[in-house]
């Protein structure tokens, strides 16, 4: 149970305002070590034609819908996957860290004996399913198998879907699932060899998360900024800016929450761009800050807590936070250039540039 409120703690850092919540994290990792032993393995224990899916769920974090998902969902969509797929699945990944994404195979793992392996797609949470797929979404020649479950049976709303076809394709499938779900689904996805996880994914995602997890938890009694220095110090981090959230026009839609959300940084104001997670930020000069595949975090200055980007109401005291891309590792889903148009489209901003710079 340590290692599951590290991993959620650390994980609510790489979040970048998403990847789910910090509630839904402990529940669903708390069942995992209690019904079972979740085993994380490194990549490199694993043989090269080892089978490794990714464990996920898809949705908007704001938490503004009438979603339900059980831990339930997430072994039966596992199941699903495992028997509509013709090799034999040997290990679970996340695609991303985040709130409660970064123990997202934790309960699958346990129960259908799997083990967990320390890889993420991505190391911080991303809005679309195509960031995590590690340069997959990029093939129209690569045909995968995708599952969602999820919904509340007593609103018509639950939904087992299993689709084959290209990650690109399949994956707006998937969301369009999640939303009429309610926002919010479990899914099981991409069963690729180790060999593909070793060349491609963010190795030693969930490590770090834990790492950065325990760290943290050790520096809470200290009080708020003693946390989130530990954050700087441990990360590499930096603060980017200060002070009290003065707007927001984060909204849903279409399984996503979109938006911008303005803090009174003293004589700058700082503009955080919003779909799902925090993508940049710019200053009131338009100076662009920082943007995707930093690590985009805001703090409440008044606990150290990673809040969502649902939860940035105005009022609320905060710290801007990044980890710059180059004390990170990142997948093969940073460099896929097409995984950046429909984000830079609903954003109206420019990523790629940056993401796939130097």
């Amino acid at each position: 149970m340590e290692d599951v409120k590290a991993a959620v703690a650390g994980g609510s850092v790489y979040a970048s305002g998403g990847g789910g919540w910090v509630d839904h994290g402990l529940e669903i990792g708390g069942a995992a070590v209690t019904m079972g032993q979740p085993k994380l393995a490194s990549v490199d224990e694993l043989p090269d034609d080892a089978i490794i899916i990714t464990c996920t769920a898809i949705g908007a974090p704001a938490g503004k819908t009438d979603w339900q998902m059980l831990g339930v969902d997430y072994i039966k969509a596992v199941k699903l996957l495992m028997e509509n797929y013709e090799g034999k699945v040997v290990g679970v990944m996340t695609p991303q860290n985040g709130m409660s994404s970064s123990i997202n195979g934790w309960l699958p793992a346990a129960m259908l004996d799997l083990v967990v392996v320390d890889a993420t797609g991505d190391i911080r949470a991303h809005p679309t399913g195509k960031m995590g797929q590690m340069g997959l979404a990029a093939d129209p020649n690569f045909e995968t198998i995708q599952v969602v479950v999820g919904g509340k049976k007593e609103t018509g709303s639950y939904i087992e879907l299993v689709v084959k076809g290209t990650p690109a394709k399949t994956s707006n499938v998937l969301r369009t699932a999640s939303d009429m779900s309610g926002g919010f689904i479990a899914s099981a996805r991409l069963p690729v060899p180790a060999s593909f996880i070793k060349e491609n994914a963010a190795i030693g995602g969930i490590s770090m998360a834990i790492d950065l997890g325990k760290a943290i938890i050790e520096a809470e009694p200290n009080g708020a900024e003693a946390v989130i220095q530990t954050i700087c110090d441990k990360t590499n981090g930096e603060i980017l800016g200060r002070g009290k959230v003065i707007s927001s026009t984060v909204e849903y839609s279409g399984a996503f929450d979109i938006g911008q959300v303005v803090v009174d940084n003293p004589n700058n104001p700082l503009t955080l761009h919003v779909m799902n997670e925090f993508m940049a930020v710019d200053d009131s000069k338009g100076n662009r800050l920082t943007t995707y595949p930093d690590v985009i975090t805001a703090i409440s200055t008044e606990t150290g807590k990673p809040l969502s980007a649902g939860a940035l109401e105005p009022g609320l005291e905060i710290a801007v936070f990044r980890i710059h891309k180059s004390h990170v590792p990142l997948s093969s889903s940073v460099r896929d250039a097409t995984v950046y148009p429909e984000v830079e489209a609903a954003l109206g901003i420019q990523i790629s540039d940056y993401a796939l710079g130097e």
